[in-house]
């Protein structure tokens, strides 16, 4: 316990699933947590299951409005960021022939414009040292039907941290990739059970994954425990981009 005691976390998109699972272990391990989610019921349903240590911020992190009264929020309570999980995305299923303007614009605008702006807008907060940890997916390496747009958003995530690994190293900021696989989380909904069964078929493991190992991973990427870890694209997946 305590691997983040006394530390500041940033995390987008938590009101549910992995960020949401991943906020409570935070806390469980002595951070203080901000998070941002659209909708405001659910993000006060998301602080009051945190229970303690936790602020909520509504917003949407493809606005860049949204994601500076965020800072100035944790500006006034904490004045510094030492941990960044850029969790916020988004996705649909739309083939090549299907794929419109909307569908577009709405994957990359919070995938890979929410996710740029958000570290950027973070980095005046944080000193020098600390850790930035971008969710990108198993997507972005399989080939998915359907799945063309937003894999190729989660590339550019992925891209990010290489280039940002270089950019940050002198400030000693460490930037890292969690690629998760199939997690069993609300984004599932509405997607048939039948592509559903495909999904774990491609799993060596033979199960989807839970939010709370995404949260596992995403405690080591932000203590001390990987601090001689930096540029990364950590699986967890079940071994589906592996095998």
């Amino acid at each position: 316990m305590d691997k983040l005691k006394d530390k500041v976390a940033v995390i987008t998109g938590a009101t549910s699933g992995m960020a949401l699972a991943t906020a409570k272990l935070f806390v469980e391990e002595g951070a203080y947590v901000f998070i941002t989610g659209r909708r405001q019921k659910q993000l006060d349903d998301a602080v009051k299951a945190i229970g303690k240590n936790v602020t909520g911020v509504q917003g949407d992190v493809s606005n860049l409005a949204d994601l500076d009264r965020l800072y100035e929020t944790v500006k006034r309570a904490k004045g510094h960021v030492d941990v960044l999980f850029a969790s916020a995305g988004t996705g649909e299923l739309a083939t090549i022939g299907e794929v419109s303007e909307e569908h577009f614009d709405k994957t990359f605008n919070v995938n890979v414009r929410g996710t740029l702006f958000t570290v950027q807008k973070a980095l005046p907060l944080f000193s020098n040292g600390g850790a930035i940890i971008l969710n990108a997916s198993i997507a972005s390496m399989k080939g998915i039907p359907s799945f063309g747009v937003y894999s190729a958003s989660k590339a550019a995530v992925r891209s990010f941290a290489r280039t940002w690994t270089l950019e940050l190293k002198d400030r000693n900021i460490r930037v890292n990739v969690i690629s998760p696989g199939t997690i069993d989380t609300a984004i599932l909904e509405g997607i048939p059970q039948e592509q559903l069964d495909k999904f774990v078929a491609m799993i060596p493991q033979g199960r989807m994954g839970r939010p709370e190992e995404i949260a596992t991973a995403a405690l080591f990427l932000a203590s001390s425990d990987s601090s001689f870890v930096t540029g990364i694209e950590l699986f967890v997946d079940g071994g589906t981009a592996q095998v």
